[in-house]
Order: structure tokens, then C-alpha cells, then sequence
């Protein structure tokens, strides 16, 4: 059974329609089989174990494009560690923005936010106070600067009744402009030994970061598919408006996605802190297109209403390795770009395709 979960599954039939149902679509007999909302290859697509195979699928044959590209080069665990660690930083980012899609939001600041975590994080003050009493001074300070930006977008968004891109696009100049005061646009150096031995340190061979992002990513899909809060969100996005006649208190529970999402931009900062020693107003380039796009790729809708945490990781997972594959063939970040788009792209026509079949 697939790890995500779709507003099409908790969707109840209603009594009272005045008609009578006919028998292909009425509900199936007691002990029987459900039927499926379409047959062949879209039927199965259009459900969530299609769209996680075609994901494996994909990432499978991108694999096999950098063993034959790059051969050892690509096939060494090395490289595959380097993969996991570079996606690692955009997965925690991802998987937090995987909840404000699927609540029928969007943020825009993400990058922005985690740079400004990463400088609030490396000022001499803080580190100051770190070395004082302990590193963890630096990962609280982060967190709660990216908590508290997405606090601010959740109440702008949720009870300013502002549109989410106007916030967040406000929120994207305002923080990265920020970071580059507090910075005096340098690079602030990380000088915690202890900070940068933990966080680039291996357990049993797999770095800390990449065990941040596992661990993130569990916690994430299991908040998203065995908790109220997953299922408000879901519904949430789905239709705010039946969600709050049911009792959810919509404004209240947006904010919260808002808040969850810049706590994970502070996590990532950590983890980038960490992975760069440094803190600067330049992290977090495009981490809000990246982030999207690996969100969309993994199959939760734009529209909201449906998320995969799962999808996300395997959206991840199939940039993070079209990029590695695309650097040991020495292409440029140009052609890169291209490539991303037409997944994008490739993969939004897919969902409205799936979409339409499934409502046929």
C-alpha cells in the first residue's frame, strides 16, 4: 500500500442525491472488491502505487543513464553518498513544503528564510553564547528564526486573508534583504568545532545529514498519513470552506503549516551550516523552485488536497541524481535548467491528464 494519501480516498458518498445509483457505480456488494476509477495504465497510474512506481521507475532509469555515462564514476557509493548528502538539504525543505501544497498554500520564501536562519545562526553573538554553554544554542537559534517567519506568513496568509504568493514573495525580499544586513553582505565563518564535527560527522558509514533527512521524512509522512493533523490538512485543501462546516478551524491550522514549513527552512539551515561551515545571505538560491518542483514531481497537487511525503523523497531524489549525472558529463547549469522545466512541466500535464480521467 502506497505511503500518501489522496483527498479522492477520504472522499464519502453522500445520501440524498434524489437518484438512483446505476450499478457500474454504485457501491460494490458487501465482501466484493471497490472499483477501480479507470482501467489500463491511467487507471493504475492515476493511484497512489502508480505514481510511486512510476517515480521508482524514473529514478531507476536515471541510474542506468549515469552508469552508462559515468560509469564507475557514477556506480561508486561514494557518489551515492554525495547524492543523498546534496539532496539531503532540499529534502528537509521539501518535505515541510509537501504540507503547505497539500493544505492549498504555497511559499515562496523558503530560500530566503534559510539563508536568514543560517546568518542569524553564525552571528558573533550567538556563537558567542554557544561557546559559552553549548553548540545547540546555534540549532535553536536557527529554528526558531525559521519558525518565526513562517509564523508571520501563516498569520498574513490565514488571518491577513492575503494571497500566499503576495506574502511569501513579500516575505522572500524582506528576509533575504535582512540576512544581508545582519551579514554586512559576508560570508559569517562557523568556529564551533563541535557544531561541524557532529553535523559532517557519519554514523556507521551514512553522514548526520542524510539521517536528519530520513528522520525528517518519517516524521513527516507519518504526521501526514496517521494523524488528525494530516487529515485536517488534506481536507484543508481539498475545500477549505466544507472543512470549516466540519469543524476545522481552518485559519488556525494554516498558520500552523506555515510554521512547520519554517521550522523545517531552519533545520536545512543547520544542515547547510554544517555542510558549508559558513552562514550567508546567499544560501538558499531557488531552494523555493526546487523544493516546489520536487513537491510537484512527487504527485501532490498544486490545487491541494492531496500530498505525498513519499512522492516528495523520489522527486528529490530523481533532481538531486539528474543533476550528479549531468555534472560528471560536464554539463553546463544551463542545460540543467532546461531539463528541470521539462520535467516540470512533463509531470504538471500528467497530474491534469490523471486528474481529468479520474473525475470522467
Amino acid at each position: 500500500m502506497s505511503a500518501d494519501v489522496t483527498k479522492a480516498d477520504q472522499t464519502l458518498p453522500t445520501a440524498g442525491s434524489g437518484a438512483a445509483p446505476e450499478e457500474p457505480k454504485g457501491g460494490p456488494a458487501v465482501g466484493s472488491a471497490a472499483p477501480r476509477a479507470a482501467g489500463g495504465i491511467t487507471g493504475f497510474l492515476s493511484g497512489p502505487a502508480g505514481r510511486s512506481a512510476g517515480l521508482v521507475l524514473a529514478l531507476l532509469l536515471l541510474v542506468v543513464v549515469g552508469i552508462m555515462t559515468g560509469g564507475e564514476r557514477f556506480a561508486s557509493p561514494e557518489n551515492a553518498l554525495t547524492i543523498l548528502r546534496l539532496g539531503s538539504v532540499i529534502g528537509v525543505v521539501s518535505v515541510g513544503m509537501t504540507f503547505v501544497i497539500s493544505g492549498g498554500g504555497i511559499d515562496l520564501s523558503v530560500g530566503a528564510i534559510v539563508a536568514l536562519s543560517s546568518v542569524w545562526a553564525t552571528t558573533v553573538a550567538t556563537q558567542t553564547m554557544a561557546a559559552d554553554s553549548h553548540w545547540i544554542v546555534m540549532v535553536f537559534a536557527a529554528v526558531a528564526v525559521g519558525a518565526g517567519c513562517g509564523l508571520v506568513n501563516g498569520l498574513l496568509v490565514a488571518y491577513g486573508r492575503i494571497a500566499p504568493f503576495i506574502v511569501t514573495l513579500a516575505m522572500l525580499a524582506a528576509a533575504r534583504g535582512l540576512a544581508e544586513i545582519i551579514a554586512k553582505r559576508r560570508t559569517q565563518i562557523v568556529r564551533e568545532r563541535g557544531f561541524i564535527e557532529f553535523f559532517g560527522g557519519s554514523v556507521l558509514g551514512v553522514p548526520v545529514l542524510v539521517i536528519m533527512f530520513a528522520v525528517v521524512a518519517v516524521i513527516g509522512w507519518v504526521l501526514l498519513n496517521r494523524t488528525t493533523f494530516g487529515r485536517r490538512t488534506l481536507a484543508i485543501g481539498g475545500n477549505p470552506e466544507a472543512a470549516r462546516l466540519a469543524g476545522i478551524r481552518v485559519q488556525r491550522h494554516t498558520t500552523y503549516l506555515y510554521v512547520l514549513l519554517g521550522v523545517a527552512c531552519g533545520i536545512a539551515a543547520v544542515m547547510l551550516m554544517a555542510r558549508t561551515t559558513t552562514g550567508t545571505s546567499t544560501h538558499g538560491q531557488l531552494y523555493e523552485l526546487d523544493a516546489i518542483a520536487a513537491v510537484v514531481i512527487g504527485g501532490t497537487l498544486l490545487s491541494g488536497g492531496r500530498g505525498t511525503v513519499v512522492g516528495t523523497v523520489l522527486g528529490v531524489l530523481i533532481f538531486t541524481t539528474l543533476t550528479n549525472v549531468f555534472t560528471l558529463n560536464n554539463l553546463d547549469t544551463s542545460t540543467q535548467a532546461v531539463a528541470k522545466g521539462a520535467i516540470i512541466v512533463a509531470a504538471v500535464l500528467l497530474q491534469q491528464r490523471v486528474s481529468r480521467t479520474r473525475s470522467a
